[in-house]
């Protein structure tokens, strides 16, 4: 007599093999195989892997269908409601996605990535005061939690309570002292607390994260161009196109600074250039005093004549 449940285990070693070697695929076919086992019907943790097998896979009704299963067999897993948080959320559908973040929160106190989520959803519908409350719940579950710090600081920064921002992003930095993104928020913060070198310092070690950041670029050489230091923020924004040469808002504005040096040549080649990767620089252009000298030019109507 075969042992099925030899064969249930055999195909789910198999499927896991291929996850481990991110063959999906091939895992979805040898999961499938198990579930059509009897042992499969009801095994709640194999019908949760297909789930979560059907969102990488991008079959997403598939996977919400598989969360459902696992409802009907138990009504209180919490992460079958979490599953189906993330699936609204990741289409942008944050309400649903909220209503069963909630869900899965009351079932299981203790579920800090739904907090994480539901706090992210609330941020994104703009609704400041459930975003901070359910970030500090993740942060009394998780304290080192790297984004509910960070993202609690960019909140309270656009708040302009500078001290509070100040105060998560340092924690941030504590915790990932390297990440990009968090360099160049405090670099953000340290310019609204008019602390310049802090800023600089801050744009620079993001840059030296990930040369392929455009706007920490922008930013260090805006920088520079307050301090009417046109050549160092067109070396800085040189750089940044180097390294990103598909950001249109980089040419556009090292078009400004040329102006402002009188390299007027340079200053129409990029300007062109930015308007040919991105036409919304067309009507800002138009009103641009930067620009103003360039307006003057034969070569400007001839290069953008029909198009003003």
């Amino acid at each position: 007599m075969v042992d099925k449940r030899y064969i249930f285990e055999n195909y789910l070693n198999i499927a896991r093999k291929f996850i481990s070697e991110k063959e999906y695929a091939k895992a979805l076919k040898f999961y499938k195989k198990a579930y059509k086992l009897e042992e499969g019907k009801n095994d709640i943790e194999l019908i949760l892997d297909i789930a979560l097998l059907y969102d990488k896979l991008g079959y997403k009704d598939l996977a919400e269908e598989k969360y459902k299963e696992v409802i009907k067999i138990e009504s209180n897993d919490a992460r079958a409601y979490y599953g189906l948080g993330v699936l609204y959320d990741e289409d942008c559908f944050y309400e649903d996605a909220i209503e069963y973040y909630k869900k899965a929160i009351a079932i299981d106190e203790k579920y800090d990535r739904a907090y994480f989520y539901l706090a992210n959803a609330y941020d994104e519908l703009n609704d400041i005061e459930n975003a901070i409350k359910y970030y500090n719940k993740t942060l009394k579950l998780v304290p080192n939690d790297l984004w509910a710090n960070a993202n609690l600081g960019c909140i309270y920064e656009e708040m302009k309570d500078y001290n509070k921002a100040l105060f998560y992003m340092k924690k941030a930095l504590e915790i990932s002292s390297n990440n990009f993104r968090i360099l160049f928020n405090m670099g953000v913060l340290m310019k609204n607390l008019n602390k310049e070198k802090e800023a600089i310092h801050y744009y620079k070690k993001s840059i030296e994260s990930n040369p392929n950041y455009p706007y920490s670029y922008l930013n260090l050489a805006v920088i520079y161009r307050e301090n009417d230091d046109y050549n160092k923020a067109i070396d800085v924004i040189s750089e940044g196109i180097e390294n990103n040469n598909d950001a249109s808002f980089l040419y556009y504005n090292r078009s400004c600074f040329y102006a402002n040096v009188n390299n007027l040549e340079l200053s129409l080649k990029d300007l062109e250039k930015s308007i040919e990767m991105n036409e919304i620089f067309l009507d800002y252009m138009k009103k641009d005093r930067e620009l103003d000298k360039i307006r003057k030019l034969k070569e400007y109507d001839e290069l953008f004549g029909s198009k003003l």
